[in-house]
């Protein structure tokens, strides 16, 4: 009876997805706000909660996250990357000034404390690249010129995450400062190789990989994410970055070979992420941490896209390119909603995790809207703003030469 339940619930929810995203393909908009509202509606609080398949929506949700990052390391070889980071690293720093600031002061006005500043500013700080990468795709714009600037600040992020999160662990757990060291230095180590494989490496695991049998090419990529994932996130190091690294350490044939088995298994996984982000969410707790949410989503929305433009400027990138790439950056979603999930666990402060939801939900909401409109309305706005010019313009008046002084005359 049980897994009669959980092939109801589940085919239930992979229907629904279709049929959403059909929705959203004729309106030419993407369906994320409409797989999160779906998970709301059967979530926790909402209309028809499910039970007997959530942990297997958890996992696949895990597995859709892990699939987004390494379709987008597909897209990139470890020379480019490593180029980008050497020419891009000023705008992580811009980019954690403006966005993590932010969150940080809003925590001491809630009189939250010092470490649920440091939490929430990494709530603020961080930007979702699995619903980036969605969004992107969607959208078409992978072969644009700004999307290596996008790229760059997400890669950035996601690697600081490899030290932002040991840190926020040890604060949150209270340990000495030599386990926290500890802690990350194993992190940092741990990322440093699988960095360095990749760039030295990459076309020996290319080779060793490359099968022309399309299910042992699938098989054998999708084992190796999925092994490289795990031992990253075991060892405090994100699982997503871990999955990006084995995408960019794959180029030529397996790249594209890779690209097109897994791109329907990327679809579909990303989809049940997405709507296990709205499961988990109690419709309940958001009303009264809505005003200060909202406020945090508008200002870190206006900031993002500053950074956004400000590091696509930098690179040499058109205005119309710039706005794209700073309206692209606006969602946050994984990174956040697991942040926020170790201060709830460690019980630092009860309203933190609501707070957090609700504004993830807002952005995770406006984020597409912001990657797709962003750059119409500013040209929108600078047309307006623009004077009107005349086809002909009258060429000014001649000025009268100034006469002699007098008694120059005569040398």
């Amino acid at each position: 009876m049980h897994s009669a339940v959980f092939l109801i619930e589940f085919g239930a929810i992979i229907l629904g997805l279709g049929l959403l995203g059909r929705v959203a393909g004729r309106l030419k908009f993407s369906p994320i706000p409409l797989y999160l509202l779906a998970g709301l509606a059967f979530g926790t609080g909402g209309l028809l909660p499910l039970g007997a398949s959530e942990e297997f929506v958890a996992i696949g949700a895990e597995i859709g996250v892990i699939l987004l990052l390494l379709m987008l390391g597909l897209e990139y070889t470890a020379t480019d990357l490593v180029s980008n980071l050497k020419t891009q690293y000023p705008a992580g720093l811009v980019d954690f000034t403006l966005n993590a600031l932010p969150g940080a002061a809003a925590a001491l006005l809630l009189g939250w404390g010092p470490v649920a500043a440091v939490v929430l500013a990494g709530v603020t700080w961080i930007s979702s690249s699995g619903v980036i990468a969605k969004v992107m795709g969607d959208l078409g714009r992978l072969g644009n010129r700004e999307t290596p600037v996008i790229l760059s600040i997400l890669v950035l992020e996601d690697l600081a995450m490899a030290v932002y999160l040991p840190i926020i662990t040890a604060l949150l757990a209270g340990v000495s400062l030599a386990a926290g060291s500890l802690t990350l230095a194993i992190a940092l180590g741990v990322a440093g190789a699988v960095l360095f494989v990749a760039v030295r490496y990459g076309r020996l695991i290319s080779r060793f990989v490359s099968s022309d049998d399309p299910e042992k090419l699938l098989l054998v990529v999708l084992g190796l994410t999925l092994l490289v994932a795990g031992i990253a996130q075991q060892l405090q190091v994100s699982a997503a970055v871990g999955a990006f690294l084995v995408g960019i350490a794959l180029s030529g044939e397996v790249a594209e070979g890779t690209h097109t088995l897994l791109s329907p298994l990327r679809d579909l996984f990303a989809a049940v992420f997405f709507v296990f982000f709205g499961l988990h969410t109690d419709p309940a707790s958001i009303p009264p941490v809505l005003l200060p949410a909202l406020a945090l989503a508008v200002v870190t929305a206006a900031t993002k896209i500053a950074t956004g433009y400000w590091a696509a400027r930098r690179a040499g990138i058109g205005v119309k390119g710039r706005w794209r790439a700073g309206g692209t950056l606006v969602a946050r979603g994984e990174f956040s909603i697991v942040i926020a999930g170790l201060a709830v666990t460690a019980g630092i402060e009860p309203q933190l995790g609501p707070l957090a939801t609700a504004y993830v939900l807002i952005l995770v909401v406006l984020g597409p809207l912001t990657a797709r409109y962003t750059q119409p309305l500013a040209a929108w706005v600078a047309a307006r703003r623009a004077p009107e010019r005349p086809d002909v313009v009258p060429a000014p008046d001649p000025v009268p030469p100034l006469p002699e002084p007098a008694g120059r005359e005569g040398g």
